[in-house]
């Protein structure tokens, strides 16, 4: 399970970035590297940014009902 969650959290991570290109440059990465938006792959890696972006809900949702988010551990 933690690794799926690294892999989601990596992917959501990539899905950011691209979406930071495309706003700011009007470049999209995913499609540039794999062909094009409607190429096959580029739709597969759209996908499975979009399914861990839901997964990524579930530690979050965990998280927020522990009232402790993990990344705030230790903080005074």
């Amino acid at each position: 399970m933690k690794a799926l969650n690294l892999i989601t959290l990596l992917l959501v991570i990539i899905g950011g970035i691209n979406w930071l290109l495309v706003g700011a440059a009007q470049f999209d990465l995913v499609a540039s590297l794999f062909g094009g938006q409607q190429a096959a792959l580029s739709r597969i890696i759209y996908v499975l940014v979009g399914l861990s972006a839901l997964y990524q809900l579930v530690p979050f949702s965990r998280a927020l009902s522990s009232g402790e988010v993990p990344a705030e551990r230790g903080r005074l």
